[in-house]
């Protein structure tokens, strides 16, 4: 990987760790190219059941790194904005798509695609001392890393619109009421009870996440019909896997059972 985002995977569960402590963890290139390359390899590797994404230091992600894109706009204008097809876009997508849970350990501000990556998770449990911020108004941009699609589905179209045309911190209290945060806990727990979380789905089964997942996606674009029909697909096939096998048999002998993930 490289010394801005680190990755290690122990029992099933690969931790990719945002690590500019000094930049408050802003995504100049070789971060997003090193976070980017990162979720792919942990969402190709078939050991990798769950993935924690967090961050080093006070802050989550304040997304771009301002002081390298200006001097990129200075160099190639409009053209600087191609960040957003090259590493936003991948990132989210690795995120969103990934066949197995993704938990945020928000452990400071998310801001701008910071936010937007926390988002692009399934789960996110969020320090208490923590807080969000669309942030792109603020510079006089649209939304990128894929919050247009995600924020109204946390939140609903009108605070979606609110949050966007008028950017500004929402604390963790605030983010778990409107649905942006899924658990808030002491900043000093945060690191345990994130990585908690996600260990546990690690040791769950994989393959019913991954269509769990795929089934919301789904549900959010297609008709009741068309959806019940992609369940049926979905459960035929989750049905076929050994973990599907392994639950029936402990739930019939009264155990608790051990999946392998697949």
């Amino acid at each position: 990987m490289s010394d801005t985002v680190l990755y290690d995977v122990t029992e099933g569960l690969a931790t990719v760790t945002l690590n500019r402590p000094d930049a408050m963890n802003a995504l100049d290139t070789a971060t997003k190219e090193a976070l980017r390359d990162g979720l792919r390899r942990a969402a190709d590797d078939p050991g990798v059941r769950a993935v924690l994404l967090t961050g080093n230091g006070r802050a989550f992600c304040v997304g771009q790194d301002l002081k390298e894109h200006i001097g990129a706009l200075r160099d190639k204008g409009g053209d600087a904005l191609t960040t957003v097809h090259d590493h936003y876009n991948p990132i989210t997508l690795a995120l969103a798509a990934m066949p197995k849970p993704v938990v945020a350990g928000v452990n400071g501000v998310a801001a701008g695609a910071g936010a937007g990556f926390a988002f692009a998770a399934d789960y996110r449990i969020v320090a208490d001392t923590a807080a969000f911020n669309t942030a792109f108004a603020g510079i006089a941009l649209t939304a990128d890393s894929g919050m247009s699609w995600t924020l109204p589905r946390l939140v609903g179209p009108s605070r979606a619109q609110d949050l966007l045309l008028f950017p500004r911190s929402v604390k963790a209290p605030e983010a778990l009421e409107l649905g942006l945060a899924n658990r808030v806990v002491p900043a000093a727990e945060l690191a345990d009870e994130a990585r908690a979380v996600a260990r546990k789905l690690a040791e769950g089964p994989t393959a019913a996440y991954a269509a769990i997942k795929e089934s919301l996606a789904y549900g959010a674009e297609h008709s009741l019909a068309e959806t019940l029909e992609k369940e049926a697909e979905l459960q035929i096939r989750s049905g076929g896997t050994e973990d599907h096998t392994i639950a029936v048999e402990a739930f019939v002998a009264k155990e608790t059972p051990r999946y392998v993930g697949r």
